[in-house]
């Protein structure tokens, strides 16, 4: 799935500082969902990384992008939902 991931594009991408939400959609016969991925990006030395542990200090910039990203999939919902 990582790979289909890395060839699609996110439907919305939410970022606070080191911290970044990609909202992802999926098909189904029911109609589009949504799901979320969140990442932490670092530098280990001259390299840039990402990873998906969070540490204290992170939780609520944490929180603020995962409300955000909720708050674009009900966007992203109403939008669908006006395309019927």
């Amino acid at each position: 799935m990582k790979n289909e991931q890395a060839k699609t594009r996110p439907a919305v991408e939410v970022r606070f500082g080191n911290i970044r939400a990609a909202v992802w959609r999926n098909e189904a016969e029911a109609g589009p969902w949504y799901n979320v991925t969140f990442e932490r990006s670092y530098r280990d030395g001259t390299e840039y990384k990402s990873s998906q542990s969070f540490g204290r200090d992170d939780l609520l910039t944490l929180a603020k992008v995962a409300d955000e990203a909720h708050s674009e999939i009900f966007r992203l919902q109403r939008f669908d939902n006006n395309e019927d």
